[in-house]
């Protein structure tokens, strides 16, 4: 783990975290203690509807997390009901909370390689339906992160959990004065979030 992330990590106050928003985060928890007392594989599928934003975050931290806390076999995905792109700014974001970011490809829809330590393998973000092919096909847990795609997909196909943990979007912000600083505050939110869940495994 590079030291900057590291450093961010260790600013997250889960303490901050109301029980409600507790109790909406057991269910992960329960999902990956259970894998892990069964010795299986750990897969998390956050989903939203573009997979842009959100859902990257989300899928970015939970490995970061799961490697920062020890937590073996966890294995992150993210996938949307349609397929856009990753939006620049959550490349930007993850770069200035510590990230290196590598674009493999120049398309309407780039791959990106993200790295939080250089001797692990780097997470690839693009955007893609969250049955692509690049997702598992069964035995995950389905992490909802937008209300839109909780409302819109009652149904997913193989996951054996569905758990909805919604975020506010901070496409709100796009084009705006605070843009930068709320896709910021998103990311840190899911962070802490997560650092929350891993911490209790």
């Amino acid at each position: 783990m590079n030291s900057k992330i590291k450093n961010v990590i260790q600013t997250l106050n889960t303490d901050v975290l109301s029980s409600e928003r507790k109790m909406v985060l057991q269910p992960l928890i329960d999902f990956i203690s259970q894998k892990k007392s069964e010795n299986k594989p750990i897969r998390i599928n956050f989903i939203c509807t573009h997979n842009s934003r959100r859902s990257h975050l989300g899928q970015i931290w939970a490995q970061t997390m799961s490697t920062h806390y020890k937590v073996a076999n966890v294995t992150t995905y993210s996938g949307g009901t349609e397929t856009t792109a990753m939006f620049p700014k959550v490349a930007e974001i993850l770069m200035d909370q510590g990230f290196h970011v590598k674009k493999l490809s120049e398309t309407n829809n780039p791959v990106h390689a993200i790295l939080f330590d250089d001797n692990s393998h780097p997470i690839i973000a693009f955007s893609k339906k969250y049955s692509d092919n690049f997702n598992p096909v069964s035995g995950f847990a389905a992490i909802m992160t937008c209300s839109h795609a909780d409302g819109n997909c009652p149904f997913i196909a193989g996951a054996e959990k569905r758990i909805p943990i919604t975020y506010e979007d901070p496409k709100l912000f796009d084009n705006t004065d605070q843009q930068h600083e709320k896709y910021a505050e998103r990311s840190l939110q899911i962070a802490t979030e997560m650092k929350y869940v891993f911490s209790n495994i």
